[in-house]
């Protein structure tokens, strides 16, 4: 089988939602998805574009993706690579696709400047966090992720407007 690995452009952007869609269904979290085509051609294709992504093919064939954007660690004082998303579709899984797409990735973050790449795994996804540990990639015990999302972000950007009245 052979396996080419290229930047994806914008061109790309159905078959890149498509497997975000695909990877939201095997996790069991399709109420997860609110991204469109439209988003990812927006902000992924433009002036400042918000992420890069790489598509591995095999045989000519899509065979998976990795979706990533720069980083940057205050305590490091290095920038890095952050892996939003990878997907290797199931007929291809067990060929190193998806050790492939991490390489290629950490190989462009390397050419860019990059000296890390971090990732988040779900917590109920053992056979994910096999398979990066098996890499290298090392689940950190001392980090937990938070976030805030949709009409509670909103608030929390109003409130500064609020206390300056």
């Amino acid at each position: 089988m052979s396996i080419a690995i290229r930047q994806a452009t914008i061109e790309d952007t159905a078959l890149l939602h498509a497997a975000i869609v695909k990877l939201a269904r095997h996790m069991g979290a399709m109420e997860r998805i609110r991204s469109t085509p439209d988003d990812l051609r927006r902000h992924g294709f433009g002036d400042r574009p918000a992420f890069e992504a790489l598509i591995a093919e095999a045989d000519g064939f899509f065979a998976g993706m990795c979706l990533y954007f720069p980083s940057f660690s205050t305590w490091r004082g290095k920038p890095g690579i952050y892996v939003q998303d990878i997907f290797v579709e199931e007929r291809f899984r067990g060929e190193r696709i998806g050790e492939r797409l991490l390489q290629a990735t950490a190989q462009r973050g390397v050419g860019l400047g990059a000296a890390y790449l971090r990732l988040s795994v779900e917590a109920d996804n053992p056979s994910a966090q096999g398979f990066y540990t098996h890499l290298g990639i090392e689940w950190s015990q001392s980090e937990r992720i938070h976030g805030i999302y949709g009409d509670a972000f909103t608030a929390l950007a109003a409130r500064l407007n609020e206390q300056e009245r």
